[in-house]
């Protein structure tokens, strides 16, 4: 009977100390990503992104679809600091 006794105490004990653990490293990466992301080197807006690309592009002579596609790209890359 003691046996069975300290067995389940000893679950208990065991499942409340996983539960508050992980229930601590929950907190810690909660505190640890809940701040503003870091800001990337050179990296623009997607209105400055756009005008920075339209500049580069004007009085090209492509096509449309080569022009957004070639747009897209570069809004893109702006955006991320390249």
């Amino acid at each position: 009977m003691i046996k069975l006794v300290s067995s389940i105490a000893m679950a208990s004990m065991m499942t409340l100390a996983l539960g508050s653990a992980s229930q601590a490293q929950e907190q810690t990466m909660r505190r640890i990503t809940s701040g503003q992301a870091a800001p990337l080197q050179k990296a623009m807006t997607q209105s400055q992104a756009r005008r920075a690309c339209q500049t580069e592009m004007q009085g090209s002579r492509e096509s449309k679809s080569a022009l957004r596609t070639k747009m897209n790209s570069c809004i893109d890359g702006k955006m991320q600091g390249n």
